[in-house]
């Protein structure tokens, strides 16, 4: 395959990578990041102790976890096909993707607020805040640099689990790279999906490592 037919196809299938793994990022975030917070707070120690929930928040988490992406994506295609309308295609990935991201993020989540000093919210409490105002105003802004650094890490393992997307028939440069690269021995475009997805990965790394570097310098 020449490169000016080659180009197109490289383009495509980074396209839909990026748009696989930047929705399935939102959404993992949008539930990660609560339990995340969650786990924090319910803690025995914690600032809304809770051990119960915070036990079984933390079981369910570890049992999700601990799935292979490849497994929960069979796992779940009777309930993805239910909800997105099909098990097969880009678009419906999204939805395996984020059921497997999620508890990762909260545990991501959960390390850096871990980071947080405590005399910190010791401190927030002598002053008469609520729970609310510490969890906004003191956890989430101190904890910003390292949540980033997170967000970078859980976005490159995303990007990671897109390429056994290819088993969903999910597109992107993982079904470029297997499907019509590997499987059928054209290694022009196995090659070159798999250097285009390493060099994306390392743009997201460098990318995030600089922005959480640049926000931790800023709060000193």
């Amino acid at each position: 395959m020449s490169w000016s037919d080659l180009g197109p196809v490289l383009a495509q299938g980074a396209l839909e990578t990026l748009y696989m793994t930047l929705w399935s990022s939102l959404f993992a975030y949008l539930i990660g990041l609560p339990l995340g917070v969650l786990l924090v707070v319910t803690r025995r120690d914690g600032i809304m102790p809770a051990p119960t929930l915070n036990s079984v928040l933390g079981v369910v988490i570890n049992f999700l976890r601990s799935i292979p992406f490849i497994i929960m994506l069979a796992m779940l295609f009777p309930v993805t096909r239910a909800i997105m309308g099909s098990a097969i295609g880009t678009t419906p990935i999204i939805f395996p993707l984020v059921v497997s991201a999620f508890p990762y993020v909260a545990r991501m989540v959960e390390s850096s607020l871990e980071e947080v000093d405590h005399g910190i919210i010791e401190a927030a409490q002598s002053m008469g805040s609520t729970n609310s105002q510490i969890i906004f105003k003191v956890l989430l802004p101190e904890a910003v640099p390292s949540l980033v650094n997170g967000a970078a890490i859980s976005i490159t393992t995303i990007l990671g689990y897109t390429a056994l997307a290819s088993a969903a028939g999910g597109g992107g440069l993982g079904a470029l790279a297997i499907v019509k690269g590997m499987n059928v021995r054209n290694f022009d475009i196995m090659y070159s999906a798999s250097i285009l997805l390493v060099i994306i990965v390392q743009i997201i790394t460098v990318f995030g490592t600089r922005l959480t570097r640049s926000l931790d310098h800023k709060r000193r």
